[in-house]
């Protein structure tokens, strides 16, 4: 099937009423889950599962791909307005989106995050339908040692670009694997540096973020408790962009959807990762660098992007090779299997209504999503108008009802007050929050990528620079480690060069 008959089927497909009212429902439930802090698309997912028993397998996937992206413009909305990121790639989000809030521009930012969630969106739904068998056999390219790199990649990269100090970023980093590393080795069973059996899975990583950035963020604000969170009268005027300020955002958003796409094509990495890189890169061209952080427009849209289109292009090795990327990804298999569809590269030509008719159905999704979300923005940003003491003890309660529900522990909520206290001190001593979460969550996939190649390669560690890919992500990665190192020597050497001059010499 060539690929007009492909998206005429898929049309007939997404256009079907039942069809158009799974993907509504979808698409609502997965922003107002996204919305709560906590609870993300994995919870939600988890309990719909059963009701795929009822219906048919393009109905399924179309029910939850609708609740997986949907629940990414919800998580967009609290991390900009709150700076609760209820999801890993909400993460990046908080970073330019909340300082844009509290200048008073959060319905620049809601409107950017809604209309870059849109465009990512798009671009990756395009490159599903036009490479994803080309990409499918591309990822077949990678192994143990390509993850590994492309992690560490990522890791560094995240780390280095970071606002601030890279030294603090990357002592962060360390201790965000290093907390990885608390739970149940997967190979042997045995228990590492687990203080209780409520540990034994690892610390939560929903409790991680909702403290060190939620109930930090909380603490931080106790003594405005009486006043509003931004000037209510700065709330509705209205937003408008200069043709400049477009055409680079315009640019943030393709670079932001083309790393989104990539990384979220290839198992293992997902949308996740694509944020940290994509708002690295930014960074890293931008001609303001020490903008970032204050809420830079561009650091917002880039991840925003990457993070939608890396939620679409998850569904290529998914659908096309039967390997999910992620946890959510995994559900959706499991929904395909409930339904008599076994995945793998024969469900493009065994079942077309499915895969053209649920890609299909993304752009319908999105669609519906951005005719919804433009309109509301007024609404969400009314909600800065409440005074602290209204709003925060409800943005707590929300806390500790979705920290809770994840797991059903309360050894989580526990852990969620002392990341606060973290948050907390690690903001006061200028440490940034967010290398020490991107460190906590790939360093478990990091850890299982490198002993999965060492047991392939005998224990060879110089198979990472051998393999091609491999080789040039390590090099990529040895690039950003010596920025911050020359970095630090121009300035070494500047000071000496001054101290000579003041002391009338030439050189010390």
């Amino acid at each position: 099937m060539d690929l007009l008959s492909g998206l005429e089927l898929g049309l007939v497909t997404a256009l079907q009423p039942s069809n158009l009212l799974y993907a509504f429902v979808g698409v609502i439930l997965g922003q107002a889950i996204g919305v709560l802090p906590g609870i993300g698309a994995m919870t939600a997912i988890s309990l719909l599962l059963p009701i795929t028993f009822y219906l048919g397998p393009t109905q399924s996937l179309i029910m939850l791909g609708g609740i997986y992206y949907g629940s990414q413009y919800g998580g967009a909305i609290a991390s900009i307005l709150l700076r609760v990121p209820g999801t890993p790639t909400a993460i990046v989000t908080c970073l330019e989106g909340y300082p844009m809030a509290r200048r008073g521009e959060a319905g620049k930012a809601l409107k950017l995050s809604a209309i870059a969630s849109f465009f990512g969106s798009t671009v990756g739904m395009v490159i599903v339908l036009l490479g994803a068998l080309p990409l499918a056999r591309f990822a077949l390219n990678f192994t143990a040692a390509e993850y590994f790199s492309i992690m560490l990649l990522g890791l560094v990269g995240a780390s280095v670009m970071c606002s601030g100090s890279a030294v603090r970023a990357l002592s962060m980093t360390v201790l965000g694997l290093l907390l990885g590393l608390v739970g149940t080795d997967v190979n042997t069973g045995v228990y590492r540096f687990v203080p209780h059996d409520a540990f034994a899975d690892g610390i939560s990583m929903v409790a991680m973020a909702m403290g060190i950035f939620g109930v930090a963020e909380l603490l931080n604000n106790v003594g405005a408790a009486s006043k509003a969170f931004v000037d209510p009268n700065g709330l509705g005027r209205p937003t408008a962009f200069s043709w400049r300020e477009l055409r680079r955002l315009s640019r943030a958003a393709w670079r932001g959807s083309l790393i989104g796409s990539v990384l979220g094509a290839l198992p293992g990495t997902g949308a996740a990762i694509a944020t940290f890189i994509s708002y690295a890169a930014e960074r890293r061209i931008s001609k303001h660098p020490e903008e970032f952080g204050s809420g830079r427009p561009e650091g917002l849209v880039a991840p925003e992007a990457a993070n939608n289109a890396g939620a679409i292009t998850a569904f290529i090795p998914t659908l096309t090779l039967g390997i999910p990327g992620d946890p959510v990804m995994a559900l959706m298999l499991g929904a395909m299997i409930i339904n008599g569809v076994t995945p793998g590269p024969g469900v493009i030509t065994e079942h077309p209504e499915l895969f053209w008719g649920v890609i299909v159905s993304f752009l319908i999704g999105n669609l519906i999503l951005l005719v919804l979300n433009l309109p509301l923005i007024r609404l969400w940003v009314r909600f800065l108008s409440i005074p602290y003491w209204a709003l925060y003890p409800i943005v707590l309660i929300c806390l500790v009802v979705g920290v809770y529900s994840f797991r059903n522990s309360i050894a989580d909520v526990y852990t969620t007050l002392a990341f606060g206290l973290i948050g907390v001190l690690m903001a006061r001593l200028s440490f940034p929050p967010a290398p020490l979460l991107l460190g906590f969550i790939l360093g478990p996939m990091l850890e299982e990528n490198l002993r999965r190649a060492m047991l392939l390669y005998d224990g060879d560690l110089t198979i990472f620079f051998t393999r091609p890919l491999s080789a040039v992500f390590m090099v990529a990665t040895l690039a950003l480690l010596a920025i911050p190192a020359v970095a630090a020597l121009r300035r070494a050497t500047g000071g000496r060069r001054r101290l000579a001059s003041e002391l009338g010499g030439d050189e010390l």
